[in-house]
């Protein structure tokens, strides 16, 4: 190897690095674009098979029945902002009203009762913890207006994030095939046939996928909405909803939404004698938390994670464990559609292999 080729390969592999820390720069620079495109992929591919309902059942022209789905998005979106808006200025009046004395005294009286119940000797006062904490010590009240730019400059980055989102959901739903044909771009010639198969692949299955946890969010949000109304919960339906959604965290998400129900709980019985009233309600919507966990855990992730992305409940849980490892609770989010894709790609690529005939048997 003269010197004049080992310089071609220095300067060959320096280009590479350069070209890769500028592709990675890009890619920070511009990962709220990413978010927006990944987001209407998720809405495309729950949104498809409505469209494809709606054009062949009732004839729907393609554009009317993209259309008629993305009215129907931006209606749940809508929805939803209308639901928490009143109890955002309801619990806003509520606080600007509410006498102090009398929520220490309450606090007090909770901490009281708790103590007495458990048996404790050493009294716990819950005002006096929160004053010595460095969160109250340290407050600048200079941070409320700086919160209050904040939450406006939130809005109006939230109007372009769904603009956005709508913008790119319309065209990738409208045109199926755009997807495929930026995919097609990465493929060599005479290997679009197969590109197109594990595409088509991955598209089904994590469509299945995708409709099924909507699905699986809504039976959880009927079941905690009709719980917490019978335990007459201050606004039951948005607390339900915050719980059913934060089960789209794999095992963490139901442990954080019953620790959150129970505070609910607390707070809508503040006053109220702890070992007669509060306690009782707390163990009866706990009761009520269970069986909505083992209705979810035992009909409808089986039928969401099993028959969706056809992979085993083990499988499962050993991959959300790992990526939850790797990368907290996003890994554990995105860990099963990306399983998915990697497992189409392996039957199609490697299909020689025994662990992979193994994993893929199913596909």
């Amino acid at each position: 190897m003269n010197s004049k080729t080992l310089a071609t390969g220095i300067l060959k592999a320096l280009g590479i690095i350069a070209g890769i820390i500028l592709l990675l720069y890009f890619i920070w620079e511009v990962q709220s674009v990413i978010v927006y495109i990944a987001i209407a992929a998720v809405i495309a591919l729950i949104g498809r098979p409505v469209v494809i309902f709606l054009k062949e059942k009732l004839k729907f022209p393609n554009q009317l029945a993209v259309i008629t789905v993305l009215v129907l998005v931006l209606a749940v979106v809508v929805g939803l902002i209308g639901l928490f808006i009143p109890i955002v200025v309801e619990q806003s009046k509520n606080l600007s009203q509410i006498d102090i004395e009398a929520f220490k005294n309450d606090l007090n009286i909770l901490n009281v009762q708790v103590r007495e119940y458990l048996g404790l000797q050493e009294q716990i006062n819950i005002v006096e913890g929160l004053q010595r904490t460095s969160f109250i010590k340290n407050f600048d009240l200079k941070l409320i207006p700086n919160f209050l730019n904040m939450v406006f400059g939130g809005l109006g980055a939230t109007f372009i994030a769904l603009f956005s989102v709508l913008f790119i959901s319309f065209f990738l739903l409208k045109d199926s095939k755009l997807m495929l044909n930026s995919v097609l771009v990465f493929s060599n010639v005479g290997e679009e046939e197969r590109f197109k198969r594990v595409f088509h692949k991955i598209k089904v299955l994590l469509s299945r996928y995708f409709v099924g946890l909507t699905l699986q969010i809504f039976v959880l949000f009927v079941l905690y909405t009709i719980l917490l109304t019978a335990f007459k919960v201050d606004n039951p339906i948005a607390i339900a909803f915050i719980c059913a959604f934060l089960n789209i965290v794999p095992y963490l998400g139901p442990l954080f939404a019953g620790i959150l129900m129970m505070l609910f709980v607390i707070s809508s019985n503040l006053g109220a004698e702890f070992s007669t009233v509060i306690l009782p309600r707390m163990l009866y919507v706990l009761a009520g938390y269970s069986i909505a966990q083992l209705i979810d855990n035992f009909i409808n992730q089986p039928l969401i994670f099993g028959k969706s992305v056809k992979s085993h409940p083990l499988e499962i849980f050993l991959i959300i464990l790992i990526s939850g490892l790797m990368f907290n609770v996003i890994g554990m989010i995105v860990a099963i559609p990306v399983y998915t894709a990697i497992k189409v790609i392996a039957k199609e690529a490697f299909s020689e292999y025994k662990i992979v005939k193994k994993l893929t048997k199913d596909l």
